[in-house]
């Protein structure tokens, strides 16, 4: 009987393989090569914006910079800022939005003329609080934010966040000594490599809330994101800047409809994205748009800090992965650092006593040098936590 059900197992899945056929989605030419836009107009800062051009579902992802482009931020009192062109955006400051103005994206490539809807800059609220929980001694680390009261607390408000990580790293190993080759002993030097580091991520996505479920149109306590407690983010210690900024109900409808389209491409239910709403608009020609540029009159920040001695964190300590030389010739120190490149890290010398040996450890650059993993050695400015 278990020959005879494997067999049937194996028919079974071949047929079933069979008649598996590779699927082509059937994409509009008038749906390709459509100009993409990201980046919003934001006051007292640079604003950066992105364009590039969609590609054909079958090929691999590879956004090119649309090159070449005049792109300027207008305003109905003609004001102007032109943006100028960087390797990955163009980028235009703007020292500060008249609140009684309105301001649109103004671009020109490929001989056509494209324009974001004229709109007021809108104010935001500052960030009145971000909290931090650790449900249990298992879970991640949730960080949620409250804005301030609203300006308006008649009518539902929109808000969009994104934020800065800075962590702190450690080297696997640390010392503050070096071999001389010339006079064959080691000699003391604590600054040869620093001893802690600091690493930075921008969120990779732009998050968005509204306050139609709140009490008085006010939200409190949204989870924007969390952090694993296993991550080497919260290793040691950790800060946070969120930015804040308030956004109308079509931006936030549109990155609804961005975020559900990016989480579930390749759906045989997926809007393609030239269905997605815009306010962007050629004005010489027919073609479509893909984004959406939102006018914010300032941007809010909160900035905050965890260390990871006030969580539960799970720090895996690691195998002792230096090499070591329990009865080593002041020769062979000279070959671990002149031939194998390697630092000196310990330098246990017992030659003095009966039957006592020269024993020594041995790691390379990267072990000890956490610059070699991205991070800067230059302790940052807004950094308050110490040991």
């Amino acid at each position: 009987m278990k020959i005879l059900s494997l067999l049937c197992f194996v028919v079974g899945v071949s047929f079933l393989s069979g008649c598996i056929e590779e699927y082509e989605a059937d994409i509009p030419s008038e749906d390709s090569d459509l100009l993409v836009v990201e980046g919003s107009i934001c006051s007292s800062q640079l604003n950066k914006f992105i364009l590039s051009r969609t590609q054909p579902v079958n090929t691999s992802y590879n956004p090119q910079m649309v090159t070449g482009a005049k792109v300027a931020v207008r305003g109905s009192d003609g004001s102007e800022y032109i943006a100028q062109a960087t390797d990955d955006y163009y980028a235009c400051w703007i020292d500060a939005l008249a609140p009684d103005v309105e301001y649109y994206l103004h671009i020109e490539t490929d001989g056509e003329v494209y324009e974001s809807e004229p709109q007021k800059p809108l104010p935001t609220e500052k960030i009145a609080d971000v909290d931090v929980v650790q449900s249990t001694p298992e879970s991640d680390i949730d960080v949620f934010v409250t804005p301030d009261a609203p300006l308006n607390p008649d009518k539902a408000n929109y808000y969009s966040w994104t934020y800065v990580e800075t962590w702190e790293v450690h080297p696997d190993y640390t010392t503050v000594i070096y071999f001389d080759t010339k006079t064959s002993s080691p000699v003391f030097d604590p600054h040869q490599f620093p001893t802690r580091g600091w690493k930075n991520a921008t969120s990779s996505e732009i998050l968005v809330g509204s306050s139609l479920n709140y009490e008085g149109q006010h939200i409190r306590n949204l989870k924007l994101y969390d952090i694993s407690r296993i991550d080497e983010r919260m290793y040691y210690n950790y800060s946070g800047l969120i930015q804040q900024r308030a956004i109308s109900k079509a931006e936030y409808e549109y990155e609804l409809a961005r975020h559900q389209a990016s989480s579930e491409m390749g759906g045989l239910f997926t809007p393609l994205p030239s269905a997605l709403p815009t306010n962007i608009h050629c004005l010489t020609s027919h073609k479509r748009v893909i984004g959406f540029v939102g006018c914010s009159l300032n941007t809010s920040e909160h900035r905050f800090f965890l260390r990871a001695v006030d969580f539960s964190i799970y720090h895996p300590v690691k195998k002792d992965a230096r090499i070591w030389l329990k009865d080593c010739s002041e020769l062979d120190c000279y070959r671990m650092a002149v031939d194998q490149g390697m630092y000196l890290c310990e330098w246990v010398d017992e030659r003095d006593r009966p039957g006592g040996k020269l024993r020594t450890a041995w790691a390379y650059d990267f072990q000890l040098d956490v610059r070699l993993w991205g991070a800067k050695a230059e302790k940052p400015d807004f950094w308050i936590i110490e040991y």
